[in-house]
C-alpha cells in the first residue's frame, strides 16, 4: 500500500499548519464529521452542475485537508478539468492536488489494512492457503473496521482510480495503458476489498446514514474498472490477468447503472462514465454501435435538475449529433457556451464537436471558424487544430479560400513544428497529422486529397454522419468527383496509389451506410488488392480489412466477418493509429464471437 514517508510527512505537517491559520477567523468546529462531510459534499457537486465551478471549490478547499471526502471532491474537480483541457499544466497541477488527496484520505485509514494483510498472507502461504484463510475470514475482518475507516479505503481507492485516468488521459498508447494498469493495481485492490466490505458488512451497519454512500461508492469503483478493462486488446489484458487484473463489460455496465439509479453522491459519477461510454469511447475505440436510448434516459432528469448546467448540455447536444440531429445539437451546444464563461475549456469542447457538425453538413467556411478558434485559443494539441484547419481550409473553392486570408501550404507546414509530448510521450493522432502535412514540406506540395474528410474517418465520423443519407449522398458525390480528378491525371505523383485506395476506402464507407452493400464491397476490395502498391499510408489496409470484416457482418456472414478481422489484427504492424485500430477490432471480435469482453472476476 502507498504509505508516505518522513518528508512527505513533514511537508504535509506544514501544509496543516498553514490550513488551521486560514481558518483562525471562521467561526466553525474544528472537526468535521463523516455525515457532515458528506452533506457538504453534495451541495458542492450541486454547485458544480449549476455552472458554479469556484464556489464549489471555494466550499471544498478549507477542509480539504482535514476531511477525506472535501479532498476528494475538491481534487476530483480539479482532475475534471485536466482531462477536459489536456494540457500539460492542468495534468500536473491534478496530479499533485490528487497526492494532497491521497495524503489526506490516508491518515484516516486503518494502519493495518485489509489489503495489507492480505499481501503479506501472499509472501508466507500458497495460492490455496490464501483461498482458504480468505474463505473463512467472513465479517470478523471488517466488522473491526469503523464507518470511517471503510469510507477511508473507498476514498483512497477512488484517488487513485483517478490517477490511472490521468494516466489514460497523457496517451491512448497500449504500452501506456500497460503502465497505468500496474499504477492501479492496488486501487484495484482496494476496491475488490471495499467490495467484499459490502456483501459482509453486517447489518447493523447497513443500516447507518452512511451505508448508501459507500455502497454508491464500490458500484462506480467496480464499475468502472471492470468496464475500463474490458476495452483493453486481448494481449494486454492476458498480461493484465496474469497479475491479477480482470474486466467484464456486462458486469461493469450493470455495477454502473445501478449506482447511477441510486441516490447517492456518486449516483451523477456514475451517470457521467456511463455517458463518456456511450458517447465516446465506444464510437472512437469500439465499432460504433452506440446505446443512445439509455444515454437520453440517464440525462433526462439532469436536464430537469440542472437545466442550465454546461456539463449536462454538453452531453445532451453530443447526444443529438449521434443521432444525427446536427442542427438541433447545434443550438444546444451554443447554450452551452453561454450558460458559462468561468472554463473555458468547455467552450473548446464544444467547438471542436461545432467543428465536426458542420463538416459532417459540409459547411466548411463555419467548420473553419471553429477549428480557427481552436487553434488560437486551446492548448490541447495545436499540431491537430491546425492540421484540421488546414485540412478544411482545403475543402473550399478557391475563390471563398481567398476571402479568409489563410495560406494552407504555410499552415500544413506549420504542423509538425507543434507537435508535443505528454508526459514523454507523443499523441498518436497528432504523428498521423505529422505524417500526412509533410507532403507539403516540399518546394513543390503535393495537395492532399479530401484530407477533412481522412481525419472525419479516423474520428469515426462517417458512422455519425451516415445517419443521414442526405449528407452521405453529398459527401458520395465529393468523393467520387475525386475519384475522377485522379482517375484522369495526367502526371501522377507518387502519392497516387495512396490516394486512389484513400478515395475507395471512402467511398465504399458512404456507399455502405447508403445501403448499397455489394458496390461498398468492391471498393474495399480494391483498396485491399492495391496495397503492396501503398508507400505510405499503410494503416490504409488494415483499417479497409476491419470495415470489410463489419461490412460481412452487415451481411450475416459472421465467418468472413471474422477472417477479414482477424488478418487485419494479425498480418499488419507498424502503421499509423494501430492501438486505435485494435481496440475496435477487439470489441468488434467479442461481438461477432458473442463472447465476453473478458473473464469476470
Amino acid at each position: 500500500m502507498a504509505l508516505v514517508g518522513n518528508g512527505e510527512m513533514a511537508e504535509h505537517d506544514a501544509d496543516e499548519e498553514n490550513f488551521e491559520d486560514a481558518f483562525e477567523s471562521i467561526p466553525v468546529a474544528s472537526k468535521m464529521d463523516l455525515k457532515c462531510a458528506l452533506e457538504e459534499c453534495t451541495m458542492a457537486l450541486n454547485l458544480f452542475l449549476n455552472n458554479k465551478f469556484s464556489e464549489a471549490l471555494d466550499l471544498l478547499r478549507p477542509w480539504a485537508k482535514d476531511s477525506m471526502y472535501h479532498a476528494l471532491g475538491y481534487s476530483s474537480i480539479i482532475v475534471m478539468q485536466a482531462c477536459m483541457t489536456f494540457e500539460h499544466q492542468n495534468i500536473q497541477m491534478a496530479i499533485c492536488t490528487m497526492k494532497e488527496a491521497l495524503h489526506t484520505c490516508q491518515r484516516f485509514r486503518k494502519r493495518n489494512t485489509v489489503v495489507e494483510s492480505l499481501s503479506n498472507l501472499v509472501s508466507k502461504q500458497s495460492v490455496e492457503q490464501l483461498s482458504e484463510a480468505a474463505g473463512s475470514r467472513g465479517t470478523s475482518t471488517y466488522s473491526h473496521l469503523t464507518e470511517e475507516e471503510m469510507h477511508a479505503e473507498l476514498c483512497y481507492a477512488e484517488c487513485l482510480l483517478q490517477k490511472a485516468v490521468l494516466t489514460f488521459v497523457q496517451d491512448e498508447n497500449m504500452i501506456n495503458f500497460i503502465k497505468g494498469g500496474l499504477k492501479i493495481r492496488t486501487s484495484y485492490q482496494m476496491y475488490k476489498e471495499c467490495q467484499q466490505m459490502l456483501l459482509l458488512m453486517p447489518a447493523n451497519k447497513k443500516n447507518s446514514e452512511t451505508y448508501n454512500q459507500f455502497e454508491g461508492g464500490v458500484k462506480l469503483g467496480i464499475g468502472a474498472f471492470n468496464l475500463m478493462l474490458s476495452l483493453l486488446p486481448g494481449r494486454v489484458l492476458r498480461l493484465l490477468e496474469f497479475i491479477g487484473f480482470s474486466g467484464n463489460r456486462e458486469l461493469g455496465l450493470s455495477y454502473l447503472r445501478e449506482g447511477a439509479h441510486g441516490t447517492s453522491l456518486r449516483a451523477i459519477l456514475c451517470v457521467l462514465t456511463l455517458l463518456l461510454y456511450h458517447t465516446y469511447v465506444s464510437l472512437i475505440l469500439g465499432t460504433g454501435e452506440l446505446n443512445l436510448q439509455e444515454a437520453e434516459a440517464l440525462i433526462e432528469p439532469y436536464l430537469k435538475k440542472f437545466p442550465n448546467g454546461s456539463i449536462i448540455l454538453f452531453y445532451s447536444a453530443r447526444i443529438n449529433i449521434l443521432k444525427g440531429e446536427f442542427e438541433k445539437a447545434q443550438v444546444i451546444f451554443q447554450e452551452c457556451i453561454d450558460a458559462q464563461k468561468e472554463w473555458k475549456q468547455i467552450h473548446h469542447l464544444c467547438y471542436w464537436e461545432l467543428m465536426w457538425c458542420n463538416s459532417f453538413q459540409q459547411d466548411w467556411l463555419r467548420a473553419y471558424h471553429y477549428a480557427d478558434l481552436l487553434s488560437k485559443e486551446s492548448r490541447w494539441s495545436k499540431a491537430i487544430y491546425m492540421y484540421q484547419k488546414a485540412a478544411i481550409l482545403s475543402m473550399l473553392p478557391e475563390d471563398i479560400l481567398k476571402t479568409t486570408g489563410e495560406n494552407v501550404v504555410s499552415l500544413f507546414r506549420q504542423v509538425e513544428g507543434l507537435k508535443q509530448k505528454i508526459a514523454g510521450k507523443s499523441i498518436p493522432t497528432e504523428k498521423f497529422a505529422i505524417r500526412k502535412s509533410r507532403r507539403y514540406a516540399a518546394p513543390n506540395p503535393v495537395k492532399l486529397v479530401l484530407p477533412a474528410l481522412e481525419m472525419m474517418y479516423v474520428w469515426n465520423g462517417f458512422t455519425i454522419v451516415g445517419k443521414r443519407p442526405d449528407l452521405t449522398e453529398s459527401l458520395l458525390v465529393m468523393i467520387e468527383k475525386e475519384e475522377t480528378a485522379l482517375q484522369n491525371e495526367n502526371n501522377p505523383t507518387e502519392y497516387h496509389s495512396d490516394d486512389q485506395c484513400l478515395v475507395q476506402l471512402l467511398k465504399g464507407l458512404c456507399l455502405k451506410h447508403l445501403g448499397r452493400l455489394l458496390q461498398a464491397e468492391l471498393c474495399f476490395n480494391q483498396v485491399i488488392q492495391s496495397g503492396k502498391q501503398i508507400k505510405y499510408d499503410h494503416y490504409l489496409v488494415p483499417f479497409t480489412l476491419y470495415e470489410l470484416g463489419l461490412l460481412h457482418k452487415q451481411q450475416g456472414d459472421v465467418d468472413k466477418a471474422i477472417k477479414c478481422i482477424e488478418t487485419a489484427k494479425v498480418n499488419y504492424k507498424d502503421y499509423s493509429m494501430e492501438s486505435r485500430l485494435h481496440f475496435r477490432i477487439h470489441a468488434a471480435l467479442n461481438t461477432l464471437k458473442g463472447s465476453p469482453a473478458s473473464t469476470p472476476p
